[in-house]
């Protein structure tokens, strides 16, 4: 068989289901192949896009995500999609072409170290340089991005050993986890820890949520009585109206949820990740006594020590821990707190202006969405709004980029969430600067019937920074720009397009974008003076507690 046969192989072994790219002379052999076997090679308008694609498939499943480009400027243009998985905990593995052995020692057409290019975003990489070590390679690859904590690796595969003939068979792997080492010692120091608090509080992260351990969580919370605080990245993780869900934390700012902070004596830390949201916002007196839990040791930062880490399975160690706890008592200050919170949630949910409020557009959106429908948010100024404000009520219903933060994330994720749930409804919530930056992927969605909503969060400008800039120094430079007519771009890719003008509007119209069996988007023009309202508000903030 051909090298690039026997690759094929070695991915089907996997479990490999799709693969997002653009072909290219150099991995014209791979084509070929994947033309012959059961994997779907979906073509896409961009190599960004292909990235998003894995990263956002990884993220739902659990398994890698695959995207495939050529050499050069097809691979730098995957950068960006796996360096958002490396940072927000996606398995991926990219598959570059790569120019003929015989001239990678000088210089090339195209040619370009890729494989050290990569090296700095990816847990691991390697260029294939016989076609015997393919099954080592891919076996590896796949291994370390499936692992904890998940992340991009990288294959090369350079054109002439793609075309060499060999022989060989994929490597064959267990499906199974591996057994954590006893965590005896530290589940009774953590247990002691937690006895004597007055004021615990769980900081739960997407960690959570990779590792299934969800439902462990609620139960652990509801024995203990300990509230919970998530990050972005972890909604869903408790329903939004369980009595003991503190929300979100994130927001660089002191919101109400940082006031549960400020009261705890000891934060029990579970699947959390330190990109997200980082330790000195929380923890600024370094005051804290830290329980970590986690599949994977704490990272090492001067607001983040524990006491005591307790390292394996998620699941396995809080189900340990549920045997041995103490039923809680009722903190009644953190429910004073989370009713504070809902309250704050509902202001502008009802408001008919227009534009519309950030608050009036995600409840209109809640209320029509279903509990497992997905929303994945893009990078803006809606996805604080939304991170903030969204209800989630089950994992992985809300996918948010927040370890690496990419704009343009949501467009082409949408396309990979509709593949992997077809029966569910799925929007991109979307700023006009994120949606422009993958809107080609509009095509590569209709060509493969993948229906789902955009919903365009409108506001002329790079939301976000203008809220910084007017927070930082009084006035904006450099964030607004024009935009095309949205309804018009849409139908001219064959989706279906929407022009919100009054706020009764929006409800109605996306009943009737969720119904169609093409991508439709929405244009919805929003009021961004609730930033600075917002900012103002957290600026303020005394909570008594």
């Amino acid at each position: 068989m051909k090298a690039s046969d026997l690759f094929v192989d070695c991915l089907k072994e996997e479990g490999v289901e799709y693969i997002f790219g653009l072909p290219g002379e150099e991995n014209m052999d791979l084509l070929e192949s994947l033309r012959n076997s059961s994997i779907q090679f979906i073509t896409t308008r961009h190599e960004q896009g292909a990235a998003f694609m894995a990263d956002v498939y990884g993220r739902l499943t659990g398994k890698a995500g695959v995207c495939l480009s050529t050499l050069g400027p097809g691979a730098t243009n995957l950068v960006t999609g796996i360096a958002d998985a490396t940072l927000d905990r996606a398995p991926l593995v990219a598959i570059t072409g790569q120019a003929s052995l015989e001239r990678i020692h000088k210089e090339s057409h195209q040619f370009i170290d890729v494989v050290e290019n990569f090296r700095p975003i990816t847990k691991w990489n390697a260029r294939i340089e016989k076609p015997e070590i393919i099954p080592e390679v891919v076996r590896k690859a796949f291994k370390l991005a499936q692992s904890e904590k998940p992340g991009s690796c990288h294959i090369e595969v350079p054109e002439d050993v793609a075309g060499m003939k060999t022989t060989g068979s994929p490597l064959t792997h267990p499906h199974f986890s591996p057994e954590p080492g006893s965590n005896k010692p530290g589940i009774a120091k953590a247990l002691k820890l937690l006895s004597e608090s007055r004021y615990p509080i769980i900081l739960a992260g997407n960690g959570v949520i990779r590792r299934r351990a969800s439902e462990t969580l609620q139960k652990f919370a509801e024995k203990t009585k300990i509230p919970v605080a998530h990050t972005f990245m972890g909604k869903g993780m408790l329903p939004f109206d369980h009595e003991l869900n503190l929300l979100s934390i994130g927001l660089q700012a002191h919101d109400y949820v940082n006031c549960g902070f400020d009261k705890a004596d000891l934060v029990l830390a579970i699947g959390y990740d330190l990109v997200e949201y980082a330790p000195k916002f929380w923890n600024p007196q370094q005051n804290k006594v830290i329980v970590h839990l986690d599949s994977s040791p704490a990272e090492v930062d001067a607001y983040y020590l524990p006491e005591v880490e307790l390292v394996g399975d998620i699941r396995q160690i809080l189900s340990q821990l549920i045997q041995e706890a103490v039923p809680g008592r009722s903190l009644e200050c953190y429910s004073a707190l989370r009713n504070m919170i809902l309250e704050d949630l509902q202001e502008g949910a009802h408001n008919d202006s227009f534009p519309l409020k950030p608050q009036r557009i995600l409840h209109d959106l809640r209320r029509i969405m279903k509990e497992d429908d997905i929303l994945i948010s893009d990078v803006g100024a809606h996805k604080i709004w939304a991170a903030r404000m969204y209800p989630a009520y089950k994992p992985n219903t809300v996918i948010i980029s927040n370890g690496f933060a990419a704009m343009g994330i949501a467009l082409p994720g949408a396309i990979a969430a509709k593949l992997v749930y077809p029966k569910r409804n799925v929007l991109a919530l979307v700023g006009d600067g994120g949606f422009l930056m993958n809107v080609q992927e509009l095509e590569t969605a209709c060509r493969i019937k993948t229906p789902f909503v955009s919903l365009i969060f409108k506001d002329g400008g790079y939301g976000l920074i203008d809220w910084k800039q007017i927070r930082e120094f009084g006035h904006p430079f450099g964030t607004s720009f024009s935009n095309p007519d949205f309804v018009q771009l849409a139908e001219s890719f064959g989706a279906k397009g929407y022009r919100i003008e009054q706020a009764r509007d929006l409800a109605p119209v996306l009943k009737e974008a969720f119904a169609q069996s093409v991508p439709s988007v929405i244009d919805c023009p929003v009021d961004y003076s609730e930033n600075l309202k917002l900012t103002q508000k957290l600026g303020n903030l005394v909570v008594s507690m």
